[in-house]
């Protein structure tokens, strides 16, 4: 018997299909990560920059979500379990000045992706240290990633080291490449 809340009847985006766990799929090699240099820069158009070691992070991670996460290469997973911290309360201590429209997120080496202030402080946008009750694996973003469940997965960036708040959009690693900024799955704005 099917009912609402079983992964079939579920409703998925446009183009979408359901698959049972995430892949593994990103640009370039997986980073070394050492815990004991790990840290996370917070800077731009904001009051009170800082960097944050994995502990601290980890001490901030009190928000869990559930929530479904779809590619736009097409598939889409039924309800992960994510904790971390809300960006939104992270942003919200550093003092977001009045010229602060947009959240630019950066791994260490090459990927980076861009949030309006908005999208960034929605409350199920997570920095999101756990997957399914477990540390996040390296191959999927740990020790930390950017959890936005309602975009595509492009804007959930993995292995997070660098959060700037910026006045001005920039556009991202996808968005350089002609993938739509807004990156709704919803609306199905995978390309510009």
């Amino acid at each position: 018997m099917s009912d609402e809340t079983t992964p079939r009847a579920r409703a998925l985006p446009p183009g979408q299909r359901l698959i049972e766990s995430m892949p593994v799929h990103h640009i370039g090699d997986a980073p070394a990560f050492d815990g004991a240099t790990w840290a996370l820069a917070l800077s731009g158009e904001i009051d009170r920059p800082r960097t944050f070691t994995l502990r601290e992070l980890t001490e901030l991670a009190t928000i869990d979500i559930e929530a479904d996460f779809h590619a736009a290469s097409g598939w889409s997973v039924a309800r992960v379990k994510w904790r971390g911290a809300r960006l939104a309360d992270v942003l919200a201590a550093a003092h977001p000045r009045a010229t602060a429209c947009f959240v630019h997120l950066r791994d260490e080496e090459r990927y980076d992706a861009s949030l309006s202030l908005y999208d960034a402080c929605q409350p199920d946008v997570l920095l999101a240290v756990q997957r399914n009750g477990e540390p996040l694996p390296l191959a999927h973003g740990g020790p930390l990633r950017v959890v936005a469940p309602a975009k595509y997965a492009w804007k959930s960036v993995k292995w997070l080291r660098a959060i700037e708040v910026t006045a001005e959009g920039r556009p991202g690693f996808w968005e350089r490449r002609g993938f739509h900024p807004a990156a709704d799955p919803w609306r199905g704005e995978r390309f510009v």
